[in-house]
């Protein structure tokens, strides 16, 4: 099925508006995660899989007063804790609150983070009866280390990919592509942080998916490339490059579409336990999306005009011919 038919829009011209496109929301994102750092030791809010602590998901039969609730944990001793409403799509009057304690040093202390909250809104907030429906407990040293290879798994990711696209096409290639991705985290990341949301395990694993959906994005694009680069060698690479961005524009349309109004399915109606993980995915596939385009593609022309400004003409390699 093919959407567009003799598109011929000229990408490159658009470069610096894509550029500064991408400018606006890294600076963005790297100022508000400063913010954070500066503010809260962490470059992004982190749930309770990284920091550690106690989250307990409260559900009350009548609207909560989020301020009475703060002073029923004040007052009962617990010290920091972070209350927050909850609107889930299946509670439409908006029941549910979060309460979280903070990272504690003495991981034995932690199992009692539960029956504090239990007794402090038993004490001094009874007149709205309440049921536990979640419990999360996550000691500081296991937050650190699911931290840790959190990081080293994303790095990994793209390294891996880095070398893969080296033995495929060329070094450059691979360059561009992981400079694309490293781009989509960047903002994907900084939208998190632009809108105080909190980073959990489900949010890297969307964040690795969008690594991997960015990646087949542009490889697509790059083959579509060669393949052109081979069949046009008297061409200029820039011509190249757009006529396969346009060639492959209804794939990239009506992958990424179908695949986004999924997500936006799953934010939409997901509930609060899907929120991160849907919300980290409708911002990458969007920016992905973007990049295989604007950031990805542009960088090989880039590279091929510094190379001639030096002296130096680079043939990018084009495709094989099949054989038979």
């Amino acid at each position: 099925m093919e959407l567009f038919r003799g598109v011929n829009v000229d990408w490159l011209r658009l470069k610096w508006y894509f550029l500064g496109f991408s400018l606006i929301f890294s600076i963005s994102g790297v100022a508000s995660m400063a913010w954070h750092m500066h503010t809260i030791g962490s470059p992004v809010p982190l749930g309770v899989d990284f920091q550690g602590g106690t989250q307990v998901q409260v559900r009350f039969s009548q609207a909560p007063d989020i301020n009475r609730i703060r002073q029923a944990t004040a007052v009962a001793g617990i010290k920091d804790a972070n209350v927050q409403a909850i609107h889930d799509v299946d509670q439409a009057s908006g029941n549910d609150v979060l309460i979280a304690l903070p990272e504690q040093q003495d991981e034995s202390a932690l199992d009692t983070g539960r029956q504090q909250i239990v007794s402090a809104l038993n004490a001094n907030y009874s007149d709205n009866p309440f049921a536990v429906r979640n419990v999360q407990v996550v000691g500081p040293t296991v937050g650190h280390q699911l931290e840790k290879q959190a990081l080293l798994a994303t790095l990994y990711s793209l390294l891996g990919m880095l070398i893969y696209l080296w033995f495929r096409f060329q070094l450059i290639y691979g360059v561009a592509a992981v400079v694309a991705c490293f781009h989509d985290t960047l903002i994907t990341v900084g939208a998190f942080a632009l809108l105080n949301k909190e980073i959990s395990l489900t949010v890297i694993a969307a964040i690795l998916t969008l690594v991997g959906y960015s990646m087949n994005d542009t490889i697509v694009v790059f083959d579509r490339i060669r393949e052109n680069l081979r069949l046009s060698r008297r061409e200029s690479l820039p011509d190249v490059v757009n006529r396969s961005i346009n060639q492959t524009l209804s794939r990239t349309v009506l992958t990424s579409g179908l695949t986004f109004l999924t997500v936006l399915s799953l934010y939409i109606f997901g509930g609060a336990v899907l929120n991160g993980f849907s919300f980290a995915l409708v911002v990458g596939i969007l920016i992905g999306t973007y990049s295989s385009i604007a950031v990805a593609a542009p960088m090989l022309v880039a590279w091929q005009q510094w190379r001639a400004s030096k002296g130096k003409t680079i043939v990018l390699p084009a495709a094989k011919r099949s054989k038979g």
